[in-house]
């Protein structure tokens, strides 16, 4: 069962450190302080993926994008499914996902 947790973790640690990566690319993009829009897409699935909290935190740090009201709607709701998917995994050992 720990092999479980390990993966588990290790997971969020990679899907956070994407989601940072991805930000920062992100902004270093931006052609004369406008953004590419076509990126929500890779923002949102890494979001639900479980990067919700990085990107947000990135967003206000790297100041990007903070106008867009689909990111900053959205972002904060999968953020807090992501956690609740996360304290509902730890707290029943992955029992959850066994049907």
């Amino acid at each position: 069962m720990r092999i479980l947790y390990l993966f588990f973790i290790a997971y969020i640690l990679a899907i956070n450190f994407y989601a940072f990566l991805l930000i920062k690319g992100l902004k270093d993009e931006t052609v004369d302080g406008e953004p590419n829009k076509s990126s929500d897409g890779r923002l949102f699935l890494t979001a639900f993926l479980g990067g919700a909290i990085t990107i947000y935190v990135c967003m206000f740090f790297y100041k990007y994008r903070l106008k867009s009201l689909f990111l900053m709607l959205v972002i904060p709701m999968l953020a807090v499914f992501n956690v609740y998917i996360w304290v509902l995994a730890f707290r029943s050992g992955f029992t959850f996902f066994i049907v």
